[in-house]
């Protein structure tokens, strides 16, 4: 079981829930030493205080606030932990939202598991559970963590509430900065785009199967590996991705739409998006000149039979 990063409780109106935090996540990442080229001895580094040259250890290094270049404030431990902070050793709720209220953009760095400390924080844990659960909503919480108050998100995940940092309204840039200029997209194109989005479209993220896999990883242990036993590597299958500048747009769209369709073993003739149904909106133009050929088939005279039969094998076409 991972060693706890945080015991507190969980505070929302009257109702307090003991808990402790514990990350929702671990990484797989591959991890480098760093060596020196000409032997291939390791790289290391030595803290060393600035005053006295000496090589120190980390149980004797502390944090201080530099007011300037000649005063530093020494800040211990017992000074975060006696802060005068609501948040020191609770997880305040301060509202609830519904989910689809919060962009993605908001989420932060950390997520946590939050575990119930013993028998007497079941009920409590669970009926905050079960209440979000129900309502489809998720809570907004502050919180005290490596020593800063941060704001976070809590639902519920399968059995257990989870918490997810969320950045501060103030550290979320303007997407006005990176907006493309203007530019003019067709009915046709647009339906082009709908149609590709349907076809790639899936129930729940799990069903993307393989694509869920690390292969970076994968394929970075096969190196190591290799090296280890003086051997190539396997080759690594796939196709490589198209640099080229997209010239025709639909044709990459109809191109799209096929190549999704073989992926998922679809059969019959591949999609093209130019079958597409239009828009039902004519123009005014339209509309005139539909109204000009229907005047003038009106007064065009049937010179012959088989003229009228054309005609009507045309029309019922």
């Amino acid at each position: 079981m991972p060693r706890p990063m945080w015991t507190g409780a969980i505070s929302f109106g009257l109702v307090t829930v003991p808990i402790s935090l514990e990350p929702a996540t671990e990484s797989h990442d591959v991890s480098f030493r760093q060596i020196h080229l000409e032997d291939g001895g390791r790289i290391r580094y030595q803290k060393r205080c600035d005053i006295d040259g000496e090589v120190v250890t980390e149980d004797q290094i502390g944090r201080a606030y530099e007011v300037d270049e000649e005063t530093l404030v020494p800040i211990t431990d017992e000074d975060l932990a006696g802060m005068p902070l609501p948040t020191a050793k609770a997880i305040e709720i301060v509202a609830f939202v519904s989910a689809d209220s919060i962009d993605p953009v908001s989420y932060g760095a950390g997520d946590y598991y939050a575990r119930p400390s013993g028998p007497v924080a079941a009920k409590p844990y669970t009926l905050l559970r079960q209440a979000l659960d129900r309502t489809e909503k998720v809570a907004v919480a502050k919180y005290a963590l490596r020593g800063r108050e941060r704001l976070g998100l809590m639902r519920p995940l399968g059995e257990a509430l989870v918490i997810q940092g969320l950045h501060w309204g103030d550290e979320i840039r303007s997407p006005a900065a990176v907006a493309p200029p203007e530019a003019e997209i067709t009915e046709q194109e647009i339906e082009g785009a709908l149609a590709l989005l349907e076809t790639m479209s899936l129930e729940h993220l799990a069903d993307l199967g393989d694509w869920l896999t690390d292969h970076y990883t994968e394929a970075l242990h096969e190196v190591i590996e290799a090296k280890t036993e003086h051997r190539a590597p396997r080759p690594v299958g796939g196709e490589e991705a198209p640099t080229a500048p997209v010239v025709d747009l639909m044709a990459a769209l109809e191109a799209s739409v096929a190549k999704a369709k073989e992926s998922r073993g679809e059969g019959g003739a591949p999609g093209t998006v130019h079958e597409m149904p239009k828009p039902k909106k004519k123009t005014a133009a339209a509309k005139k000149t539909a109204a000009k050929k229907a005047t003038s088939a009106k007064k065009a005279p049937a010179k012959k039979t088989a003229a009228k039969k054309t005609t009507s094998r045309r029309k019922s076409a």
